[in-house]
């Protein structure tokens, strides 16, 4: 199986739920399952597997997770298919199914249960025959590519004014202003708040150019862990987040001074955790999901080391996930960015021009974090990845950054 968590936004830029989106198969090397065997398991919901196997817990704050069914698996034993709390989950169906009596009476079932529901991928032409199903939705998604978005809000908003609107498929920062603007919409998702900077205008603030110079010093060769350990003194978050990270290695260890706690940790392991917390306060003033991108990123790439080849580099590819949105934290196109941190060749040339030999791993985390499947299968045929090996380092991905982000959960199931 393959499996990404997609974003949803409100209006501040906030994100509000995730999307599961996943694909059982390799369409590319095994064309054979888009025939007879289709619908081999077709009860089983690969949305509800993948909760079940992360941790409800990798989603924190109690955000909803919109899971999609189709018009077989609604009629499933959903409920025994992931412990999960029924309100954290949302049920997402769209035309295949169909607005007749016994998927409407299976859709109140599934309220009457707990579980939230929503629809997408209507066209214009089914509005009116979906209103029996319409009546029950929590959330309503319209393609801004392919409906008049702003007259079908005011559709919506008049006909079903319990349900929330989620406008879909927004490429760009611009098209989210214009719709915030005009309001009417709840939630809003897409690949906006990701896009790359072409204009470099702002001046970096005085303390995000601390965070860079002591990212430049932990990786130059053999840096001193004083000089880094008195960087890290002038800012009372990287000492809080320091000491707490030695406490909970260390028992009784009498640590007294900044300098103390980095001797603790040894050169490699602050930098590992200086890569991570600086970057962490770096993006503080950017949405909360450009943080995650940026280390899920990391860990992703680093997992993927192995299978393209560059198994001891592992901890560059780190790097190179970490710092692939640098240009929207500083606010400058990637190549001004970069030159303000010091990185390897490969990654610069990874980040700035997508050449050399770390390019296709970024290629390939990119890919699979939007759910193009079709094109991630491709590029594992070419690596000769497997399927089972990729999802699990996924879901590692995720646990990772849920322990790393939430350090009192370690252990914790769904």
């Amino acid at each position: 199986m393959l499996a990404a968590l997609i974003p949803i936004f409100d209006e501040n830029m906030a994100v509000k739920a995730y999307s599961i989106f996943s694909q059982k198969f390799n369409n590319l090397l095994d064309p054979w399952m888009q025939g007879s065997g289709l619908y081999d398991g077709a009860n089983h919901i690969p949305g509800l597997e993948i909760i079940q196997t992360m941790g409800i817990e990798t989603v924190p704050d109690d955000k909803e997770i919109f899971v999609t069914v189709s018009n077989i698996s609604i009629f499933a034993d959903i409920e025994n298919q992931c412990d999960a709390p029924h309100e954290r989950i949302v049920l997402l169906i769209d035309r295949t199914v169909p607005p007749v009596e016994n998927y409407v009476n299976r859709l109140k079932e599934l309220k009457d249960q707990g579980y939230k529901l929503a629809i997408r991928k209507l066209a214009v032409s089914e509005f009116e025959a979906y209103r029996p199903v319409l009546k029950l939705m929590d959330y309503i998604f319209l393609n801004n590519k392919k409906i008049a978005i702003d007259k079908a809000k005011i559709y919506f908003s008049k006909l079903y004014p319990n349900a929330k609107l989620c406008a879909g498929n927004i490429d760009t920062q611009e098209i989210y202003e214009d719709l915030k603007k005009s309001g009417g919409y709840q939630l809003y998702e897409g690949e906006f708040y990701r896009m790359a900077i072409t204009k470099g205008q702002n001046e970096v603030a005085p303390l995000k150019a601390n965070y860079i110079e002591l990212l430049n010093i932990v990786n130059d060769n053999n840096f001193e862990l004083t000089e880094a350990a008195d960087i890290i003194a002038r800012d009372t978050a990287l000492t809080i987040s320091l000491m707490q990270m030695v406490n909970r290695m260390t028992v009784n260890s009498g640590i007294s001074t900044i300098r103390h706690a980095a001797a603790m940790l040894g050169q490699n392991e602050l930098k590992r955790w200086i890569n991570t917390a600086v970057v962490n306060e770096l993006y503080a003033d950017k949405p909360n999901e450009v943080t995650r991108l940026s280390l899920l990123r990391a860990k992703f790439a680093e997992n993927l080391a192995a299978d393209f080849g560059l198994a001891m580099q592992k901890s560059e590819l780190f790097l190179m996930g970490l710092f692939s949105v640098l240009d929207v934290i500083l606010e400058k196109p990637m190549e001004e960015a970069l030159k303000m941190v010091q990185v390897s060749k490969d990654i610069r040339d990874a980040l700035v021009s997508r050449q050399g030999k770390f390019a296709p791993v970024l290629e390939f985390v990119e890919e699979y974090e939007m759910a193009a499947w079709q094109e991630v299968s491709r590029l594992m045929i070419l690596q000769n990845m497997d399927m089972k090996e990729v999802y699990e380092q996924y879901i590692d991905s995720l646990k990772w950054y849920r322990q790393l982000m939430h350090p009192g959960e370690e252990g914790k199931t769904a």
